[in-house]
């Protein structure tokens, strides 16, 4: 079972995320589930959702507390909420910033987990440029199928295709592409750095 948590605020789309990462794998033929668990139910307020992608029917109704991925939506929580708990050094992290770690100040963290599965993503950058609107949702989803490999871009798009219509689904749609392309990218200097 891949188990991922996704951190983030009340209007960021953190439940939506992980509805749409489960989505994604339903639509890949695995089983899956996703469900939030609010802090108190208003704008801004910290959240958490949980994804559960298997091969098998999932049991399971508990929150992720060792978690294979996490995705951090927005920045301003990485040291107010324990984002990191439970997280093993060979798991995945995805940050939505244009900072780097060090920047961020958890280079010292990261220095223990393994380099090709971390990354920073400009995820609200890419939302304003696609959608017009700071929702960096649909953009991590991209990244976070480039970065795990665990659901295809096509899927991570079909699943918004299902939820949105018209220029709310082409927007996301093409933010979650950019944030795709941006996390190949990433990965392609990573391994020619790795090679030199």
């Amino acid at each position: 079972m891949f188990e991922v948590r996704v951190h983030g605020r009340g209007g960021q789309g953190v439940v939506t995320a992980a509805e749409l990462l489960s989505v994604a794998a339903f639509i890949e033929g695995r089983h899956a589930q996703a469900f939030p668990s609010f802090g108190s139910e208003r704008t801004g307020a910290p959240v958490v959702a949980f994804c559960r992608v298997d091969e098998h029917v999932i049991r399971s109704r508990e929150p992720v507390m060792r978690p294979d991925a996490v995705i951090i939506q927005d920045v301003t929580l990485l040291h107010q909420v324990h984002v990191f708990e439970g997280l093993r050094p060979d798991g995945y992290l995805l940050v939505n910033s244009g900072r780097g770690f060090d920047e961020l100040g958890i280079g010292e963290f990261v220095e223990d987990f393994r380099r090709d599965r971390l990354l920073v993503v400009p995820a609200t950058e890419l939302a304003m440029t696609h959608i017009g609107r700071p929702v960096p949702n649909a953009a991590l989803l991209g990244g976070f199928a480039a970065l795990s490999g665990q659901v295809s871009l096509a899927s991570v798009t079909e699943a918004i295709g299902r939820r949105f219509a018209g220029a709310v689904a082409a927007g996301n749609i093409a933010a979650a592409t950019a944030a795709h392309e941006f996390v190949r990218a990433e990965q392609e200097e990573l391994s020619n750095a790795q090679a030199d």
